[in-house]
């Protein structure tokens, strides 16, 4: 029977010793978010991330995030946006230059990024406008907040900020001067110095979009002065714009904001639009926030493909699994990564879920280096980086304060250079199995490699808070049999003992409390420069 069951093994084990040619020479890409919210408003954003290219297409980054380059107005990160032709180059609201910089600044930096073979996508705010120049007065009608779809006033005329005049840029770029009806919702009457939301009323079918989230009733409205895409002039100079920002700069993407709040099949137009002008090969990732992933399908359905979602389920899960008390085995589980892994932009935190912010999900410090390496060494999914993780985050309220995510960039360089091939997962157990032997197992997956990048890891996750040795036998392949596997990173303690695989392929890794290590070849090319004990970029 031990001669049979051996066989069996063999031959189960031998798929998994056949190099990958698929894609061989494409090296893993990795999508960085270069901001976080509480970015210095020292206009030298810019020239911060333009200083720290070289490190970052150093340890795998091969696209940024930007944020919101145009004009913002208050001086803010973006959101708040007033005039999309403006991205630091008219004196309007105060300044020229943006909370990020100038944009002659804004240019060297990319055509450095572009250098450097990194690609920038650009933040758009497209559902709003804040910041109007004048007040207008039309007519409006008050709507329950729970509800958008129901009335709770009789139509009544109100006054608001929404004449948009764009007096430091004038006519260049852009003739269109927005005003009341370009607009179907506002939050403020200053007639009746009354706060709510307030659908604008019109000529013809003016009302909220009916292709948006179905959440309150009617989702259109989120916050400012909401831009209606059933006007004309409105997507004529959106699109526009898409046309101009293209030409002004070499872009390889776009992070669309808030796209469940404005109309889909504008989006759909405005992406063909892109596509048929300045960006056939733009990489399009929209933010559709929601846990529930039978709603980011459907959306993903209903754009036709054309865009990839950021996997909000997932840092959801990371959030809950921290907590500790989870099954490991599951924790993939109702992601978009499981059900539509070519869809799905997967990370661990950014802007909106840092501490303080609208979205705030907490993960404990000692599980984001196993989030991270579950985004960043697996094989599905388009991983983004946060930089709030990779560089810290330095709110002046010390309760908002975070410290980098230690050895982040250790994690991320080791991706560029060994997370390729066929992965197997060992995912058998919730976080650690009392063996006979009175020892510990943990939950685990092998990258194959492949012919291109032939040497491959090994990677072993432990939640377990016990201090029991703990330990996972994987196969790792006979090609590396007799080979000194030692650890590349860790986020528990470094050790120095190699792990010997031995004549069958297969190797025993250990690994201590709430943590994860990631063990490769120690003749493996390129480890040299992987600084284990370095604590961010």
């Amino acid at each position: 029977m031990g001669q049979i069951l051996s066989t069996f093994s063999r031959l189960r084990n031998k798929k998994w010793d056949v190099l990958d040619e698929s894609q061989a020479a494409k090296e893993n890409e990795l999508m960085f978010q270069g901001f976080e919210w509480h970015v210095p408003a020292d206009q030298q954003h810019w020239n911060r991330l333009h200083e720290r290219l070289p490190r970052l297409k150093s340890i795998g980054v091969s696209s940024i995030w930007i944020p919101p380059g145009c004009k913002a107005a208050t001086g803010g990160n973006g959101y708040d946006i007033y005039d999309l032709y403006d991205v630091g180059e008219f004196d309007q609201k105060g300044q020229i230059a943006t909370k990020w910089g100038s944009r002659a600044d804004l240019e060297t930096f990319i055509a450095r990024a572009n250098e450097l073979g990194i690609g920038i996508y650009w933040d758009a705010v497209l559902n709003h406008k804040a910041g109007a120049d004048n007040k207008e007065r039309c007519m409006a009608v008050q709507v329950d907040p729970k509800d958008r779809t129901v009335n709770i006033s009789e139509p009544r005329e109100i006054e608001a900020w929404l004449g948009h005049d764009f007096p430091g840029r004038g006519t260049k770029c852009s003739d269109l001067k927005y005003h009341w009806y370009h607009f179907s919702g506002i939050d403020y009457d200053i007639l009746q110095k009354q706060s709510g939301i307030y659908k604008l009323i019109g000529s013809g079918n003016k009302d909220w979009a009916k292709d948006v989230s179905t959440e309150n009733g009617n989702y259109d409205y989120l916050m400012f002065a909401d831009v209606d895409y059933s006007n004309t002039e409105v997507k004529e100079d959106v699109k526009r714009w898409a046309e101009w920002l293209g030409a002004q700069f070499q872009l390889k993407g776009m992070r669309l904001d808030a796209v469940k709040h404005y109309s889909r099949a504008f989006l759909k137009e405005f992406i063909q639009h892109i596509r048929t002008t300045v960006g056939r090969e733009w990489f399009l990732v929209a933010e559709y926030w929601s846990g529930d992933v039978s709603l980011l399908l459907n959306y993903l359905d209903q754009m036709e493909g054309l865009v990839s979602l950021f996997d909000a389920p997932l840092t959801e899960r990371f959030s809950l699994f921290a907590k500790g008390g989870q099954d490991m085995r599951r924790i993939f589980d109702r992601t978009l990564v499981q059900l539509r892994p070519q869809s799905a932009v997967t990370f661990v935190s950014n802007h909106d879920t840092q501490p303080g912010q609208s979205l705030e999900i907490l993960i404990a410090g000692w599980f984001k280096p196993l989030a991270y390496a579950l985004i960043l060494l697996r094989q599905d999914g388009y991983p983004c980086l946060f930089y709030g993780d990779l560089y810290g985050i330095k709110n002046t309220e010390p309760k908002y304060r975070l410290p980098p995510v230690d050895k982040l960039a250790a994690l991320a360089t080791v991706r560029k250079l060994y997370a390729y091939g066929k992965q197997r997962d060992y995912f058998d157990n919730k976080k650690c199995i009392v063996k006979a032997s009175g020892t510990h197992t943990g939950t685990g997956f092998i990258r194959y490699g492949n012919t291109a990048h032939s040497y491959g890891l090994a990677c072993v996750l432990n939640t377990s808070t016990s201090a029991a040795p703990m330990s996972k036998t994987m196969y790792v392949g006979v090609r590396h049999a007799g080979e000194r596997w030692t650890e590349v990173f860790t986020s528990g303690a470094v050790t120095t003992s190699p792990v010997e695989v031995d004549h069958r392929g297969y190797a025993e890794f250990k690994i201590g409390p709430q943590s994860v290590s990631v063990w490769v070849d120690e003749r493996a090319e390129g480890r040299e420069g992987i600084d284990v004990h370095e604590a961010h970029a």
